[in-house]
């Protein structure tokens, strides 16, 4: 079943931000670690570089950093928000939720705070939940941040994974819309027949931590590529489709496509199967790499800090995630 939602819920986005680690990894530093080429990671996926943390950052160190930038743009106090919700794949820890540690970072209390996992499509988990919240009345002020240290949950020594993630955070405040802005349709689901093909194998209940897990790198990245595609493509435009149809738009109403930064094969796949031409689909995927749930978020504040997004303008967010999830979104900014 698809779970598409048609009937404009008034919310506006009002600060956005974003926070990356300062090492920058380039493919010509992987050359030096595993089996690959810049030649053959960028024809394959689009990447040239990615930011990895330190061994000292956690999640919710980048998570903290994008939600005060953001903040800051909004003009609210972190103090002030009414929830705080946090995508993410790669936890502080098991529990509580990072969001939890932020609160602890950032000295503030009250407001339930709580994570999202839903993979690459957490943000739009998130930002789904927190439009509720909104249009419900529960809520004036919440931050939906996406936050990911993938570094730390990768084997380095797995070329068909290592060279595809990044680093960072990407954080947006919702508050409520005008009737003139706001999600004019959504679209979000989940397959979770399909989990074995993206999953990280270890540290859960199912495959409690041991020395055995530890020597079979199980709580790393576990990724079957070509099925990975496939699916991501059509769950991708199959969500946006979806979402663009309920909100009685056409494709030439778009102003602009942030799709999740996976790589830029599936982006280019999903833009063509929607018909939107290339120069309306944002793209940070070879700065950063794949930052799972902090993709969507990341771009959104770049586009805004470039000038790409206007008052009025159609913006269609779209992800596919671990699980395997998929979710779309259609703004009217």
């Amino acid at each position: 079943m698809q779970y598409t939602f048609r009937l404009m819920k008034s919310i506006k986005i009002v600060g956005t931000g974003r926070a990356l680690p300062e090492r920058m990894l380039t493919n010509f530093d992987l050359e030096k670690m595993v089996d690959t080429s810049n030649e053959w990671i960028v024809s394959r996926t689009g990447i040239r570089e990615r930011r990895i943390a330190d061994e000292k950052t956690a999640t919710s160190d980048l998570v903290a950093e994008a939600l005060l930038k953001a903040c800051k743009q909004a003009g609210v106090k972190p103090a002030e928000l009414d929830a705080i919700i946090v995508a993410t794949s790669t936890p502080d820890t098991v529990y509580p939720a990072t969001a939890c540690w932020v609160q602890k970072r950032l000295g503030i209390s009250g407001m339930p705070s709580f994570d999202v996992s839903a993979g690459c499509s957490g943000f739009l988990f998130a930002l789904e939940i927190a439009t509720n919240l909104i249009v419900a009345g529960t809520a004036k002020k919440v931050v939906v941040v996406g936050g990911e240290v993938m570094s730390k949950v990768v084997d380095w020594k797995d070329r068909s994974t290592c060279v595809l993630f990044g680093d960072g955070a990407g954080a947006a405040v919702v508050v409520p819309g005008d009737g003139h802005c706001g999600v004019l349709a959504s679209n979000w689901g989940c397959d979770g027949n399909l989990a074995p093909l993206l999953y990280q194998p270890a540290g859960g209940t199912r495959l409690p931590t041991s020395e055995e897990t530890f020597k079979e790198m199980a709580h790393t990245v576990h990724m079957q590529g070509d099925k990975v595609f496939k699916h991501a493509v059509r769950m991708m435009a199959g969500a946006a489709l979806r979402a663009i149809q309920e909100a009685k738009l056409d494709v030439s109403d778009i102003s602009l496509l942030i799709p999740h930064q996976a790589n830029t094969r599936i982006m280019e796949a999903t833009r063509t199967r929607l018909g939107i031409p290339r120069e309306k689909m944002f793209v940070v995927v070879d700065k950063y790499g794949n930052i799972s749930a902090a993709t969507i978020p990341i771009a959104l504040d770049e586009a805004r800090e470039q000038g790409r997004i206007k008052d009025g303008d159609i913006v269609v967010m779209t992800a596919f995630g671990t699980g395997f999830t998929w979710a779309a979104s259609v703004l009217r900014w």
